[in-house]
């Protein structure tokens, strides 16, 4: 049985559909800026036979005033920290763009303390390994709005409605921050498989990025090229559901 659910587990675990049943756990990472109900739609699809806790990350919408983790590494001790109460069933992570980072870390932590990982799941995210010089953090709210707008993520109908897009900006610095200073620490590949989605036209990783996931798995490795830009999976989640469904579906308890 899952251990008692403490405030700290429901403040970082949204379960958006009910399946006591489910064959196992898929823990999903939101994007820079992103947040928990980004993932409504999946929890939705994959129940009952599959149990999604959405991550809420501090610093947003219900949890505005609570302090930001500033780093990657940060974020993914603390997922990994509560994840330890949750072994009673197979457990998968899917993380897109900084959430892959984080569902990186956060895999790595889970195993060396002896916690098996079934799967990890990355979208539009190059592999650690593949640094770029990067800086969107330090510009002007201006220059940051404009990568929202060519990334046209974080709900690209709101960045026309200026009072959104200054209360979110403080959340946006910090995510960028906390993905531009992170930096591949080597170690032993995982020994989850690691299954990469990413978009044709991802201006922000390349499918040759993508493909260096390879190197930080010994238990196998997918690629899934899909046509698109950055926020490629909102226009293909009927196939990344069915991927995700596959996968975990052939995991028994």
């Amino acid at each position: 049985m899952v251990a008692h659910v403490d405030n700290a587990e429901e403040n970082w675990f949204r379960r958006f559909a009910a399946a006591p049943e489910a064959k196992a756990r898929l823990v999903c990472l939101p994007h820079a800026g992103g947040s928990a109900p980004f993932y409504f739609p999946v929890a939705k699809a994959l129940a009952p036979d599959i149990e999604v806790l959405a991550v809420q990350y501090p610093g947003r919408q219900d949890r505005r005033h609570e302090p930001f983790l500033t780093s990657i590494d940060a974020m993914a001790e603390r997922v990994a920290e509560l994840l330890r109460n949750y072994t009673d069933r197979p457990l998968a992570l899917f993380g897109h763009s900084m959430g892959a980072m984080v569902a990186y870390e956060t895999a790595r932590r889970l195993e060396r303390g002896g916690v098996e990982v079934a799967a990890l799941f990355v979208s539009g995210r190059r592999a650690p390994s593949r640094v770029r010089d990067e800086s969107v953090h330090t510009r002007t709210d201006d220059g940051i709005i404009a990568e929202l707008r060519r990334l046209s993520g974080t709900e690209a109908d709101l960045l026309g409605d200026d009072d959104v897009v200054r209360m979110i900006l403080p959340v946006v610095r910090n995510d960028y921050r906390a993905v531009e200073t992170y930096r591949y620490a080597p170690g032993a590949p995982l020994n989850a498989p690691i299954v990469a989605f990413t978009g044709s036209d991802d201006p922000m990783a390349t499918v040759d990025e993508v493909a260096s996931w390879a190197d930080h798995t010994a238990g196998g490795f997918e690629l899934v090229e899909l046509s698109g830009g950055h926020f490629f999976l909102t226009r293909h989640q009927g196939v990344i559901l069915g991927r995700l469904a596959d996968e975990l579906g052939g995991v028994r308890v």
